[in-house]
Formats: structure tokens, C-alpha cells, sequence
């Protein structure tokens, strides 16, 4: 049988889910959820540079991927990884030499409870604790980076009945900002959009994880969307660069 029919249905209704504001906008972003906060004041600023409108949705990169690949009426992906943007260019639902690494993700072991671990890795190893959060490895390049920590440091298998999966980033970190999870792995960036300044925090050696290159690519549905263009060329400038930095990611300059 066909998959052309359920393809449609899938793409029908992922159009009625995102209503009318993001078809009055001038460019529809699909944003990794870790980039929630920063987006938000991208977006602000792209539009007193500009004078055009950006919407953003949210959610997890491989969720968002799938969403892209069954019609979802987005102009750019912002992904927090660089295997989907470049399966995008490859199949030709992105457009080719648009590609470009927008940030560099750091992940943080983190809790909102002052003096939860003084010593990560022993509080770690002693398993003295209920739940531990992580996103999705399937689906969040934050999760995959937190599974490669956990299995460095041999503890991946031993700590599998305490573990808490989020669908994404974003909901990883309210699982530990509610502290229903007692600590998690999640974005440096989320901590620095934290309004308690407070907690328990590990800054998570960069070698410890794989590289956390967040591409960017242009849709090929939107090909010859000017403001989706200009949207990609403000998050190369220098005032993007200085707002992505300040929520703790780095940049290629």
C-alpha cells in the first residue's frame, strides 16, 4: 500500500497544529528545544534589525526532523546537532551550501538544591539518589552527549533503573527544576537562563562528549523565501553571535 495518503494526513494535520500566527510570519523556525531561551531574544532582535516577524516552534531535533520530513510548514531548521541537517541536504529537503554551524552546545550536570553533590563524579558512583534526568539519546543530541559521559565514566548500565527520560532538553530540565529528578544532564545555556541563580552545577568536560555542533540549514520548500535568507544571514552577524555566546554557547567567528 501507498504511504502516500497517511504522508498527507500527517501532513495535514501538523498544518492545522501550527494555526494561522505562523503563517502570517515572515520566516517559521524549527528550533532545538536547548535554544529555547535564546531564540527568543534572537527573534526580537532580528526583528528591530529587519523589520520582519520570525515564529519559532520548539521540541526535541529528531522530533522536529521528523516533523520536516512529513511536510511540517517550516522555512529553517536550527537543530542541535549536525546529523540531521546534513540528512536534510543530502535528501534534498534541504538546500545545499546553506549549512552552517550556528553554535557549539556545553552540557552541565545540574541541580537547582544548593550542596546536592560537592564532588560530581563520587555523588555519581554513590547512585545516593532517586532519579538522575536526561533527554532522549534517540532523539536529543543532549542526551546522546549525556549517554557518552555516563558511559565513560562506566556507569551507563548501573544507573538504568534511576534514570528519567525527557522528550527533549526542555523538558528534561523541568524534570530537575521541579526537582522530580534529584540532578540532570542538560544545557549549560538552560542554566544561564535560570532565574534562581543557585544549585549544584558541573560543568562537564568538552572532551568527556562528543562535539555539540547545532546546524542551521535553509528548507528547500523555502528556497526562495527572502526573509528566511535574511534570518540566516542576521544568526551569522556579529549581534546574533554576541547573543548566542551570552547564553553560554561558542561560536566560529
Amino acid at each position: 500500500m501507498s504511504r502516500k495518503p497517511y504522508r498527507s494526513l500527517a501532513c495535514l494535520f501538523l498544518l492545522l497544529a501550527f494555526g494561522g500566527t505562523a503563517y502570517a510570519a515572515d520566516v517559521r523556525i524549527a528550533v532545538a528545544a536547548n535554544f529555547t531561551d535564546t531564540t527568543r531574544e534572537l527573534i526580537a532582535a532580528f526583528g528591530e534589525a529587519t523589520g520582519l516577524e520570525a515564529v519559532a516552534s520548539y521540541g526535541s531535533t529528531g522530533k522536529l526532523y521528523a516533523q520536516i520530513d512529513n511536510g511540517a510548514p517550516f522555512d529553517v531548521f536550527l537543530a542541535a546537532d549536525s546529523l540531521r541537517p546534513e540528512l536534510l541536504e543530502k535528501n534534498g529537503q534541504g538546500v545545499a551550501g546553506t549549512r552552517f554551524t550556528y553554535a557549539r552546545g556545553k552540557l552541565a550536570l545540574w541541580s537547582p538544591v544548593p550542596g546536592t553533590f560537592d564532588d560530581p563524579k563520587v555523588w555519581l558512583e554513590s547512585g545516593e539518589f532517586a532519579r538522575l534526568a536526561i533527554a532522549n539519546p534517540k532523539t536529543a543530541p543532549y542526551g546522546f552527549a549525556a549517554q557518552e559521559v555516563l558511559t565513560k565514566m562506566g556507569l551507563w548500565d548501573a544507573l538504568q533503573d534511576r534514570l528519567v527520560r525527557g522528550d527533549s532538553i526542555a523538558q528534561t530540565f523541568q524534570f530537575v527544576a521541579t526537582t522530580n529528578a534529584q540532578s540532570g544532564f542538560v544545557a549549560l545555556s538552560q542554566v544561564r537562563s535560570w532565574d534562581d541563580k543557585g544549585g549544584s552545577l558541573w560543568m562537564i568536560p568538552q572532551a568527556d562528549y562528543s562535539p555539540i555542533n547545532q546546524q542551521a540549514i535553509l528548507l528547500a520548500r523555502s528556497e526562495k523565501n527572502d526573509a528566511a535568507h535574511q534570518w540566516l544571514e542576521f544568526l551569522r552577524g556579529d549581534k546574533a553571535r554576541g547573543i548566542i555566546e551570552s547564553f553560554g554557547y561558542e561560536t566560529d567567528h
